[in-house]
């Protein structure tokens, strides 16, 4: 049985509140991150700015080095932008690699309690630290951009016309992050009330508690104005199919597991 591999436990990444949701295993994170459409980049942008920067890009954990490594391994975190963004300006200037966090987040219920305060959701968020480079070589850039775009629709890179042209490689920049710490955490179950307000008749034959499950949904593919294949390919069909089976059935398990001791009362 092989053994987990995990991020190290730094004041950066610990989680204090409610740390029994706390992860620390690569895969778990990893997983997160993968999963989500859009990943929230912050960072420095420099001392006469007193205001931290936040942007929303699209990434992908993977590891050119390694490409055949699980989603429990070391991986690289890897960004797309534009050749003249603000983050791979200072990324382009920094030698050490520009500093940045990385955050992930995925709502998968609501959690409709007897009083307000208890009220939560279910989710998983993960976050990152490391620092980012701007990728120069050519053949691990191009690595890297069919892996992005993959990350959008599963094989998508290879049903369009690539390899990309000197001027899309030119304009677009990707970013390798050099991960060297990161934590997840995870909230799974139902409604988790005070005792007091179990024994309330008049409030628990009166208020209605659950779980409302929350799944990102893909709806059916609508071809554009110039769009010459008559048929969705199969590809994108069986893509949309999955993911939408997929981000259902985890919403509604997520809501049906049984509560942790630290959470029933």
């Amino acid at each position: 049985m092989g053994r987990t591999l995990t991020y190290p436990k730094r004041s950066s990444n610990t989680v204090n509140r409610y740390n029994h949701r706390a992860t620390y295993d690569l895969g778990a994170i990893h997983s997160i991150i993968n999963s989500s459409q859009v990943l929230h980049v912050s960072f420095s942008p420099g001392p006469e700015d007193p205001f931290p920067a936040i942007i929303p890009m699209i990434g992908q954990m993977g590891s050119f080095e390694y490409p055949s490594a699980d989603i429990d391994e070391p991986l690289e975190c890897y960004l797309h932008g534009y050749v003249s963004s603000r983050i791979m300006n200072l990324a382009r200037g920094s030698q050490e690699g520009l500093p940045i966090c990385i955050a992930a987040s995925k709502v998968d219920g609501l959690i409709l309690s007897l009083t307000p305060n208890s009220h939560s959701y279910n989710y998983r968020s993960a976050i990152l630290h490391g620092y980012a480079h701007l990728v120069t070589d050519e053949a691990e850039k191009l690595w890297a951009m069919e892996l992005v775009t993959n990350s959008v629709l599963q094989d998508r890179w290879k049903h369009s016309r690539v390899p990309p042209d000197r001027a899309e490689m030119s304009s677009t920049v990707i970013l390798k992050v050099k991960v060297v710490d990161g934590s997840g955490k995870i909230r799974d179950g139902g409604v988790s009330d005070e005792k007091k307000d179990y024994a309330n008749e008049e409030v628990t034959n009166r208020v209605w508690t659950g779980v409302v499950p929350v799944y990102e949904t893909f709806g059916a593919p609508i071809p554009s104005a110039q769009n010459k294949v008559a048929e969705v390919p199969d590809y994108i069909t069986d893509f949309v199919e999955n993911k939408n089976d997929e981000n259902r059935t985890y919403a509604k398990e997520a809501a049906q597991v049984t509560l942790p001791k630290e959470e029933q009362h």
